[in-house]
């Protein structure tokens, strides 16, 4: 018989695939950007998906400059909130803490997630400066209060990076904004890539098939279709971590990367559907569009980050001409 050449079925790019540590996504890397200190990463909620007429700003696209209908995802972004500062040092062991400095009010929903001490002095620019520090950091945390569409009242707590500037000018930037909320607006504007970083949708333990895609066995198979053709190779005298096995699907922290936004708004009212978005409802704070799709269901966290691997073109404001409010309830 020839050899059969052909890709094998199922990437081994992730693994293990267990379910994530946290329904929070850890973002780990962050680029180093231009001009003046900002924030580096936000957090919203998934609400839904739509679709929107708007002016290809691809200049190499058949469809360049002509009304095309794309697919969107909107997110409702809630103002976040400044819960303290971390400064870090790196050194030959790793980068380690070299100052925390908390707000000493913040909200009692705070209590939910984590215990938070009585007695927090009010932080000094003094208690800042004169430090050896590499990197600054903003504790901040969600506002899922503000969102009918989400059950909950605890608020997720998040480190975000502050770029851009100067140390010094980072360190300021970080008092500033200590303890008040800060709008999506202020991390990027329409028009700008992001990537985006969520926990994908649970499927639970799965087989073979739907996990890694392998082919079903011939029908006349003795026992089963769906089961694996071989286990490996006599020797090494065990089952192999390659070999395509039952076990977990979904629920993995996943970053999709360079993710146009399309839109920035305050009223949400304006792009909710007829009825509300499915298993959501109604956006009642500013939100987001996304082009194309996110990983993770509805009401699901969502975290943004300055893009680590930029492409695509520039674009100022993209040029958006309709947005469908159609029922999503059926007819």
């Amino acid at each position: 018989m020839p050899r059969i050449r052909r890709p094998r079925r199922g990437s081994m790019a992730y693994y293990p695939r267990k379910r994530a540590r946290s329904e929070i996504p850890h973002i780990r890397s962050w680029p180093e950007i231009d001009g003046g200190p900002k924030i580096q990463g936000f957090a919203g909620y998934k609400a839904g998906m739509t679709h929107v007429f708007v002016v290809d700003y691809r200049p190499t696209s058949t469809t360049s400059g002509k009304e095309v209908m794309v697919p969107v995802t909107v997110v409702e972004t809630p103002p976040m909130k400044v819960l303290g500062i971390r400064l870090y040092k790196d050194t030959p062991y790793g980068r380690k803490v070299v100052k925390e400095v908390w707000h000493p009010k913040p909200d009692r929903e705070i209590a939910r997630r984590i215990p938070y001490p009585k007695n927090v002095s009010k932080p000094k620019v003094k208690d800042l400066k004169g430090l050896e520090v590499d990197d600054v950091r903003l504790i901040m945390y969600t506002q899922p209060y503000l969102v009918t569409g989400v059950p909950k009242k605890a608020p997720e707590i998040m480190e975000i990076r502050v770029g851009g500037g100067t140390v010094e000018e980072r360190i300021d930037y970080a008092l500033s904004k200590l303890g008040k909320e800060i709008p999506f607006e202020e991390f990027q504007k329409a028009g700008a890539m992001v990537d985006v970083i969520a926990v994908t949708k649970g499927k639970g333990y799965e087989g073979r098939v739907k996990r890694f895609g392998v082919k079903l066995l011939s029908h006349k198979n003795s026992k089963h279709r769906r089961m694996i053709g071989t286990q490996g190779p006599w020797h090494p005298n065990w089952i192999m971590h390659t070999v395509p096995s039952s076990g977990q699907m979904g629920y993995h922290q996943r970053t999709e990367f360079n993710k146009r936004v399309l839109k920035v708004g305050d009223n949400g009212r304006e792009i909710t559907p007829r009825g509300g978005f499915l298993h959501y409802g109604v956006v009642r704070n500013s939100y987001v569009i996304i082009h194309g799709t996110i990983p993770g269901p509805v009401k699901r966290l969502i975290r943004f980050r300055d893009p680590i691997r930029r492409r695509g073109v520039e674009v100022e404001v993209p040029q958006i001409t309709y947005i469908s409010t159609a029922s999503k309830q059926g007819t």
